[in-house]
């Protein structure tokens, strides 16, 4: 992936210094998307990494210090929004799950991409959702080495069919790439970057701040859970929105395929991963359900966001 365009004076000192240069990493971030930006591509040297930049940058003491600085930033947020963990009762856990998703109340972007969404505001969402979708359960894979038992193998059950079962056309991070062709988007893994809001990178980098943390494994597990019992309808709303298009069976399979998937996921997230885990680690109850509390603000604020700009006739997206 090639380094983004900087959003202010940090990412601006960090890209230069990821480029060879000796720009100030102390400084202060001008706003939110100049934090997220340079939270952003400080995660992304534990992916797949930057264009020209040494992989020995991942683990280099200035990074990991700007990386701390910004997350503790980055926990503050999550923390207006959401409160901060709190303990909970562990065979409560799956129950405490469904009410947090019974709960949200938050905009419904499926149901606008069902039924009214025009060819370009659905690129546009396809366009945000690249970010993450062409790394689909990465973050999440984090935890497997972090767990052990019944939950480790629901994971990994989880993770199989993500992964398309070993066999790469049926990997989910594949099979976003036919919508993306369909609508003549850029498939290269991180094209989009420049284009897309803070929400947009917050929503990934909430996945990458819980997933690169072992004491944020709690977290993470409800946070995927959050999205495995949210998934299904919203996936079927975004596969008739896209036939209603004109889409043809390539470019709905990846919602189609979350559709069936997901709606099996969604018992073993929430029991065998998440209520198991809890049991085994009860201290960390409260942390699941926070997670999950996390992954739905943070995804209800970007949809909030791209809704109100095309609410107002405006791009979704970033000139």
């Amino acid at each position: 992936m090639k380094l983004p365009s900087p959003r202010g004076s940090l990412s601006s000192a960090l890209i230069d210094t990821l480029s060879g240069g000796s720009g100030d990493l102390t400084a202060e971030p001008g706003d939110v998307e100049d934090l997220q930006l340079s939270l952003f591509i400080c995660y992304e040297l534990s992916y797949r990494g930057w264009d020209g930049v040494a992989d020995e940058w991942e683990w280099h003491p200035r990074l990991l210090r700007l990386r701390s600085d910004l997350e503790q930033r980055f926990e503050a947020h999550l923390g207006d929004l959401t409160g901060v963990p709190q303990p909970a009762d562990p065979d409560s856990v799956p129950a405490g799950l469904a009410a947090i998703v019974a709960a949200d109340d938050g905009p419904r972007l499926s149901g606008y991409l069902r039924a009214r969404a025009t060819h370009e505001q659905f690129r546009e969402f396809a366009v945000h959702r690249s970010i993450y979708q062409l790394r689909e359960a990465d973050p999440h894979t984090w935890a497997i080495p972090r767990l052990a038992g019944r939950a480790k193998a629901a994971l990994i059950e989880i993770q199989l069919d993500e992964y398309g079962a070993g066999v790469t056309g049926r990997m989910h991070q594949e099979l976003y790439k036919q919508t993306m062709t369909w609508f003549g988007l850029d498939q290269t893994y991180g094209a989009y970057v420049d284009r897309v809001p803070a929400t947009t990178l917050a929503v990934n980098n909430l996945m990458s701040f819980l997933g690169l943390h072992r004491a944020r494994r709690g977290a993470l597990l409800g946070h995927l859970a959050a999205y495995e019992m949210t998934s299904s309808l919203p996936n079927r709303a975004y596969g008739t929105g896209l036939r209603r298009l004109g889409g043809d069976a390539a470019a709905t399979a990846f919602y189609d395929e979350h559709v069936e998937a997901d709606a099996v996921h969604e018992q073993i997230a929430a029991n065998d991963l998440c209520g198991t885990f809890a049991r085994t680690e009860p201290d960390l109850a409260g942390q699941v359900l926070w997670g999950a509390r996390c992954a739905l603000a943070v995804d209800n604020r970007w949809a909030q966001g791209v809704l109100d700009a095309w609410a107002s006739g405006r791009s979704s997206l970033r000139d």
